[in-house]
């Protein structure tokens, strides 16, 4: 019995077998075969009735599987065995080739997957020399790199001659352009590769062709503005490969003697694309006495460094008889100490004792103006703009955000409007927020708002629980000007200070729960006091204070920081800081100045 079983066990996996092999090889292989068959019938016919259209000579002749449905040929659908899967109409066909004294069919049925006609249907590969995707400068020409070879796996080598190439590009105009190889094998099998060329604007060329036979721009030109990490700059001007800028108006306000740290603190907020940008520079930084101030040539060097500031060298080349814009409307610092406790500032104007200077030397330790300068590689890749201050030159190193993006996922820089008040992005913090500050000073038709300084606060401390405390007066003032709902009430530091403000060298560090605040002199574009209409606006305070008697952050009304005792009955407006909050997303606009983002 046992025998019996072992003989029935065996035939029935036999039966399973070929069962097995019947339905998922053999009976798919027969209706596939079935298939190609009534293509090829449907071709004859087709040909049989349209004998004109047979190929004559070494001509191949092709109808589709889409024409032989479309004209009526063939009337049932071909599916993939088992399936209601259609097979391909574009890509199914039948070929037909004058052979002797006859006519040849080939027939490709393609139904997917594994399912296709074993006849050749690979157009050949071709090779390209250089690459398929190409950049070039404009105005440089261009000289197509040709084919390499054309090679297909049933006829071998084909002459690079028969390839047809389609498309020209026009190297005196910005654009992409396509050039396209065609190429067939004997049964007219077809390959198409296409090779893009983009035609640039690189920054060298295009900063080269405006300075002509010059080295660096002088005077106040109105074409050499760019943006990069979403800040203005101008265009200084170049050497033998790179680019000079510098940065279109103060960013922060910071003693001389912390400059160093202050513009590594800088660089880290600039955008990571903008980073590469960067070519690593010996700055000038030498010592200059009273009666050299005329100078034109450096003799000392800082070591190789991303970014520094300018020296009284550039702002000298820069001099026209009418203007200069490398002297700012603010006080900045150039790079040059005048001893080891002073070094020099610049301005467009100097007044009373002063005036028609150039420079002047100040306390390293005073705080002025601070207008970061780089030098940025000149093969970099200009993707709009005119190099107008309106429509600047852009190099596509921030990607815009969409409708629906949120705040947070945006870059230090970005623009961003509520109502009347534009913000500009200091960072993403990691808790979600985005910390943002007032463009300008707070302003409203119905209100005067600042903020006066009282005999009794000797000591100006910022206090936001103190009513007599500017701290106070924004945090509880400001709510009905300013729509609070968008902002975090977040924690906020507060950096006192033993006598002068100074970068880094807080004694004290207070922490408090406030939805808005002043600014601090040395973040991101606390230095910055355009309105919506780019005009320099009024003074404002700042949240740096100290231990001193009457010293506090303050910016006056021409632009640059108090670095001394403030008066009694000192009046300024407000510029703010705050949170936004997680939420927070946006609705439309650029990110940019002219076209800030609307947020909701």
């Amino acid at each position: 019995m046992e025998i019996i079983r072992d003989k029935f066990k065996l035939i029935v996996t036999v039966l399973i077998v070929i069962l097995f092999l019947w339905f998922l090889v053999i009976n798919p292989f027969l209706i596939f075969h079935k298939n190609e068959s009534l293509l090829r019938a449907a071709a004859f016919d087709y040909f049989d009735r349209n004998s004109n259209e047979l190929p004559t000579g070494e001509r191949v002749k092709t109808v589709s599987l889409e024409t032989l449905y479309h004209k009526a040929y063939l009337k049932k659908d071909l599916y993939a065995p088992y399936t209601r899967r259609s097979c391909s109409i574009k890509n199914s066909w039948v070929k037909v080739k004058h052979v002797g004294d006859d006519y040849k069919y080939y027939v490709y049925l393609d139904c997917g997957g594994a399912l296709h006609s074993l006849v050749d249907h690979k157009g050949p590969e071709i090779h390209l020399n250089g690459s398929e995707n190409i950049s070039i400068g404009l105005g440089e020409g261009f000289k197509d790199p040709g084919i390499k070879n054309v090679i297909d796996s049933k006829d071998g080598r084909i002459d690079v001659k028969e390839v047809t190439i389609r498309g020209e590009v026009d190297s005196s105009r910005v654009g992409t352009y396509e050039l396209t190889y065609t190429a067939y094998d004997k049964l007219r099998n077809k390959t198409v590769v296409t090779r893009t060329v983009q035609v640039v604007q690189k920054l060298y060329q295009t900063v080269k062709s405006k300075l002509g036979d010059a080295r660096n721009f002088i005077g106040n030109p109105t074409g050499n503005y760019l943006q990069i990490s979403n800040m203005l700059f101008r265009i200084y001007g170049i050497d033998d490969t790179n680019v000079y800028i510098v940065a279109d108006e103060d960013v922060a306000n910071v003693n001389y003697t912390k400059l160093t740290a202050w513009l590594d603190y800088y660089y880290e907020h600039l955008s990571t694309d903008a980073k590469k940008m960067i070519v690593d520079y010996q700055f000038c930084n030498m010592t200059v006495s009273e009666s050299s101030l005329d100078t034109t040539q450096c003799n000392s060097y800082t070591s190789k460094r991303k970014v520094f500031i300018p020296s009284i060298i550039e702002v000298n080349k820069a001099s026209s008889l009418e203007d200069n814009f490398m002297k700012p409307n603010t006080i900045s610092w150039v790079a040059n100490p005048k001893s080891n406790n002073e070094a020099y500032v610049t301005r467009s104007i100097f007044f009373d004792d002063a005036y028609g200077k150039n420079f002047i030397s100040y306390d390293t330790s005073d705080n002025y103006g601070v207008r970061p300068m780089m030098v940025i590689k000149g093969s970099s890749l200009i993707t709009g703009g005119t190099g107008t201050r309106s429509d600047p030159y852009v190099f596509g190193d921030v990607n815009r955000a969409k409708a629906g993006d949120s705040v947070h996922s945006r870059y230090t820089g970005e623009y961003i409007i509520d109502g009347n008040i534009m913000w500009r992005i200091i960072e993403p913090i990691e808790d979600g927020t985005t910390k943002v500050i007032s463009v300008a000073p707070i302003t409203s038709l119905d209100s005067d708002l600042t903020f006066v300084l009282e005999p009794e606060h000797e000591k100006i401390v910022y206090d936001p629980k103190d009513k007599t405390s500017l701290g106070y007066f924004i945090n509880n003032r400001l709510n009905k000007y300013v729509d609070t709902s968008i902002f975090e009430n977040h924690i906020i530091n507060v950096p006192i200070y033993k006598n002068k403000i100074v970068y880094k060298e807080e004694v004290e560090n207070k922490k408090y729960k406030a939805t808005l605040s002043a600014p601090d002199m040395y973040e991101m574009f606390s230095a910055q006091t355009r309105n919506l209409l780019g005009i320099n606006s009024r003074s404002y305070w700042l949240i740096n204070s100290s231990k001193a008697k009457s010293v506090a952050g303050i910016i006056t009304d021409i632009g640059v920081p108090l670095n001394e005792k403030i008066p009694e009955y000192y009046t300024a407006g407000v510029r703010v800081v705050g949170y936004l909050k997680k939420d927070i997303i946006i609705s439309g606009g650029k990110g940019t100045e002219n076209s800030p983002y609307v947020i909701k």
